[in-house]
């Protein structure tokens, strides 16, 4: 659990401790001290953790013992930043018989902090156990269960809080975040706007809200929320972050590193910021600041196949083709490497002269539709029998996974990757809705609709991706696959349009976009700029047989040059367009 997030969660506990502290009278210790603990939590509440602490410990002079204070010292250390200090207090689990409920709470979330997520969900059953009726706690115990795997109980959480609380701001950010999982952006807008109808000023929410507005495209809605969110607090680095993050899309890298800077080093340890701060770096021709800001995000997360991308491009920048190659080899052999990663890793086979090496990554790039599965992870032990190409045990192991974990979206997502690879398109279907009902991002929508054409639903599949682009509408995924639809059915005027997008919105670089674009183009009758988008296509990557293929055709159909023209659609054939 991010920091942030635990020092959001606190603020509805210290309240709700408040209120059951003022309830107790008669159980609590001495006056004085009692007097004092009520202080101290006044200071809780204001986020005043110094405060609290001194109080506590005069109360502990005036009599209280330590299990009386020990939930409120854990938490006046967290918002301290103290953790360990915290935990001497939180973890034996000794508090007075009222403070139980918000101790085990506090601890939960203490462990949950730290990554202990089965110490976190002891400690909360024993919270509930005492606080079945504790909003705020199943707000806290349901983002545990989304990041143990456990998506379906979350779920249950988040609609048992808001049954608790129709109006809770915590719950409604929550089922808001959920939903943007489930079913898209714009359908986690209603839940994030019922937050902040219920708390205007909320910086949680205005961040979420913001956020989701940017990745929904509407730059100047998310403009407007983050500058409230700023106008409530000026330096709130998050909000910065925001902003660089939109300067970033609209092109302004002079604006976008000017707001990043403006966050100090606040969120330095924050992917999303080194992400940004890899992009601003590379734009700029740093590719050294660029690998410095980029290997640490691909060292914690290993699995970001964007960060992962960058940071190649960076090292093959530097010069580095032999550390690209040797590197990233590995990646540009799975199933799922994107023409992106398989066109720089095969660039530096060229560059080293290894050009039986560089060949079969090339042609992979330039026919590839990206192969719409994502390969399992490799930490499963069913990902180590898919890659062995042990399909029988893979598949065994697959649905013991998914029996055990039946409310996991990951297990039942890998079961579906297995029987697409089986090549079992409607048992794949059947596991990738289940898995939908908890998120669907766009590589797990590329998937259930090669399966569903698979299985012989072309109709389904293209409702899907004109659903979810509704829901997505700067989704590069769906783009792709509403303009693939829509070339099988003849619309060359939408697909050219999607395509058109992309290409306006960072896929410019993109040889297969540009070689499809270039089609779209030719078959909605401008030749011109169709040869226009065919040439930048082969001119960044003469290797490619797609790039070859549709510059050939524009001249043809263009009449002029007809020599070059044959040669562009001969070498195409010779490298299997």
């Amino acid at each position: 659990m991010p920091e942030d997030l635990l020092r959001r969660a606190l603020l509805p506990i210290a309240a709700a401790g408040l209120l059951a502290l003022g309830a107790a009278g008669s159980a609590t210790p001495a006056p004085q001290a009692a007097a004092l603990i009520a202080k101290a939590q006044g200071d809780i509440a204001r986020g005043d953790g110094l405060g609290a602490e001194l109080h506590l410990k005069a109360a502990q002079a005036a009599g209280a013992t330590r299990d009386d204070i020990a939930a409120r010292m854990g938490e006046a250390l967290i918002y301290q930043g103290k953790r360990d200090k915290a935990r001497e207090w939180l973890a034996p689990g000794k508090f007075s018989p009222d403070e139980a409920a918000h101790g085990f709470h506090l601890l939960g979330l203490l462990e949950h902090g730290d990554g202990n997520l089965a110490a976190a969900g002891q400690a909360y059953d024993k919270a509930v156990a005492l606080a079945p009726k504790s909003v705020s706690l199943w707000v806290d115990l349901g983002y545990l269960r989304y990041a143990s795997g456990e998506h379906m109980k979350a779920i249950e959480a988040a609609d048992l809080a808001l049954s608790l609380d129709p109006g809770n701001v915590r719950a409604l950010e929550f089922r808001g975040l959920i939903v943007r999982d489930q079913y898209g952006l714009a359908a986690a807008l209603p839940w994030l706007e019922a937050a902040l109808a219920q708390a205007p000023d909320d910086r949680s929410v205005l961040r979420e809200y913001a956020a989701t507005l940017g990745d929904l495209g509407r730059g100047s809605d998310m403009l407007a929320a983050t500058r409230r969110l700023m106008s409530r607090d000026a330096r709130n680095a998050r909000g910065l972050l925001l902003l660089a993050q939109l300067a970033l899309r609209a092109g302004d890298n002079g604006l976008a590193r000017t707001m990043l800077n403006r966050t100090g080093e606040q969120l330095n340890a924050l992917p999303a910021k080194m992400l940004v701060d890899g992009i601003l770096e590379l734009r700029a021709g740093n590719n050294l600041l660029a690998i410095e800001a980029l290997e640490p995000l691909v060292q914690r997360q290993p699995g970001n196949l964007q960060a992962q991308e960058l940071l190649a491009s960076a090292y093959y920048a530097n010069g580095d083709a032999r550390l690209v190659a040797s590197r990233f080899g590995g990646l540009a052999s799975r199933s799922d490497a994107s023409p992106y990663l398989l066109t720089l890793v095969g660039r530096a086979h060229e560059v080293l002269g290894e050009r039986d090496q560089a060949v079969p990554l090339l042609q992979r790039a330039a026919r590839s539709i990206e192969r719409p599965w994502a390969g399992v992870p490799e930490s499963q032990p069913v990902g180590s029998l898919v890659a062995a190409h042990n399909m029988g045990a893979a598949e065994a192991a697959a649905e013991r996974l998914r029996a055990a974990m039946p409310g996991s979206a990951d297990a039942q997502a890998a079961a579906g990757d297995v029987q697409l690879l089986l090549g079992r398109g409607a048992a794949a279907v059947e596991r990738y809705r289940l898995a939908s009902r908890v998120r669907m991002p766009g590589s797990l929508l590329q998937r259930t609709v090669a399966a569903m054409v698979l299985a012989g639903q072309q109709g389904e599949a293209a409702a899907l991706v004109e659903a979810y682009l509704a829901q997505n509408p700067s989704s590069p995924a769906a783009v792709r696959l509403a303009a693939s639809l829509a070339a099988g059915q003849g619309d060359w005027a939408r697909a050219r349009q999607l395509l058109e997008f992309l290409r306006a919105n960072g896929s410019g670089g993109d040889v297969r976009l540009l070689s499809d674009l270039s089609q779209a183009q030719l078959r909605s009758g401008d030749a011109a700029a169709a040869e226009a988008t065919a040439r930048e296509a082969y001119r960044l990557q003469p290797s490619n047989p797609l790039a070859a293929k549709a510059w050939g055709l524009c001249l043809n159909a263009l009449k002029q040059r007809p020599a070059d023209a044959r040669a562009l659609l001969a070498k195409a054939q010779a490298l299997g367009a």
